[in-house]
């Protein structure tokens, strides 16, 4: 019993290999997260510092074809549940990265926050926003991609393993949606 309970030890260590994960990153992820999971495209997000439990979730849908993104569909094709666990222990265990953003508007960072009080955003997320789990980290993303995200949740063209998101951005308008993404991207 012991030693099938150190041969499974062994096997989840494997599967979970920053080392590796980082191999599969430069081969599959660097070109548009970026080569430290920094991306510095600002509809693209970043990895670094993201939770583990997120990104594996996350890959398995691209892959197995329930959530669709191109790009991420061929970017996870054929890896295995070991490559996937991999490339999330490797970002996950990444530095948190600060986003490029513009400078922070007082105003609708304050709209912004009240949207996410009224919307209770921080039950799920945490109340600094670094998520948790397969509760992603929306701190130090960047606002363009924040503001999709939050519209194609918005507007059901994106959903995630339930329908909690939809729920919670349901009736907001883009104006609300910008103070949001902003208040968002201007947390550390």
């Amino acid at each position: 019993m012991a030693l099938l309970g150190l041969a499974t030890a062994a096997l989840t260590a494997q599967a979970r290999d920053p080392a590796r994960g980082a191999v599969i990153a430069a081969q599959r992820c660097a070109a548009c997260h970026g080569a430290d999971g920094r991306s510095i495209a600002a509809d693209i997000p970043t990895l670094a510092g993201q939770q583990r439990e997120f990104i594996t979730l996350q890959m398995i849908l691209f892959r197995e074809g329930i959530r669709q993104v191109p790009a991420m569909q061929v970017a996870a094709d054929k890896l295995s549940d070991d490559d996937v666990e991999s490339l999330a222990a490797y970002y996950g265990g990444l530095p948190a990265a600060r986003a490029e953003r513009a400078p922070r508007d007082a105003a609708l960072a304050a709209r912004g926050q009240a949207v996410s009080a009224a919307r209770n955003c921080g039950v799920c997320h945490l109340p600094d926003y670094a998520g948790r789990a397969q509760v992603p980290r929306l701190t130090r993303q960047h606002e363009p991609f924040l503001a999709r995200t939050l519209a194609e949740y918005r507007d059901g063209r994106r959903v995630g393993i339930d329908t909690q998101m939809n729920g919670a951005v349901q009736g907001l308008t883009d104006a609300d949606v910008a103070a949001l993404a902003h208040y968002l991207a201007h947390r550390d």
